[in-house]
């Protein structure tokens, strides 16, 4: 087997044929699946986009560096779905860009948090992790309840997205900085906001201050939506035909 290997390297047109074989055949097993993905990732007509105010938080998520040590994704084992909930799922990533999948664990995964604690408790965390727990390794982030959210760019965003297939509408664009002001406003009309994102759309102070929107506003509502923009984990699978 050596002796064949050495061979072909001393002649450079066959090590360069060799070298695109072996190539061909490993693109071929990554690229063939895609040719059927639209039968293999599954669909869910009535998923959410996010709104202005948790796409902002998305934003600072990444800023901020969450992803290193945080993933998105609950793999198909028994102990992770016994800890987590329903292994994540392609189509939950839908709108995504980029995806937050990650691998690293330094802090829990996250795909399933949004509901699982209050507000109150994810802006404590947030001011302080070793006041709600303990042992905590995670930095302070108490700065953002002090920092007013900007909200004139969150227009270009919704359209930079759109650009890539999420299917935000003019109005949506248009009325991007208001509704992001307007999700943690609850004492203000609210009702354009629910028109174009759904009765479903978490409207409150989500940082408990009344008087600004700020970016733990953001970043809270941001959590508070994750793994809720779809129900196909949920969901039973398909009877096999």
């Amino acid at each position: 087997m050596f002796g064949t290997h050495y061979r072909i390297e001393r002649k450079s047109i066959a090590l360069a044929v060799t070298i695109m074989i072996v190539a061909s055949i490993g693109g071929l097993i990554e690229i063939a699946p895609l040719f059927t993905i639209d039968d293999t990732v599954e669909s869910d007509p009535s998923m959410r986009v996010y709104t202005p105010l948790e796409l902002a938080g998305r934003n600072i998520y990444m800023r901020e560096g969450c992803y290193a040590c945080h993933s998105q994704m609950v793999r198909t084992l028994q102990d992770e779905v016994e800890r987590y909930g329903p292994y994540s799922l392609a189509v939950e990533s839908k709108y995504d860009h980029p995806m937050l999948w990650g691998s690293k664990r330094t802090g829990p995964d996250l795909a399933r948090l949004g509901g699982k604690y209050s507000d109150q408790w994810h802006t404590a965390h947030l001011k302080n992790p070793r006041d709600v727990v303990p042992q905590s390794i995670m930095p302070r982030y108490k700065w953002l309840s002090e920092s007013q959210l900007q909200t004139k760019h969150l227009g270009d965003d919704l359209r930079a997205l759109r650009a890539v297939g999420v299917p935000y509408t003019d109005a949506m664009i248009e009325n991007a900085s208001d509704d992001a002001v307007a999700q943690a406003s609850p004492d203000d009309d609210t009702a354009g906001l629910t028109k174009r994102y759904g009765d479903a759309t978490q409207i409150r102070s989500f940082d408990g201050d009344k008087a600004t929107v700020s970016e733990m506003d953001a970043l809270v509502a941001y959590l508070q939506i994750l793994g809720k923009l779809s129900d196909a984990a949920h969901q039973p699978p398909p009877p096999k035909e």
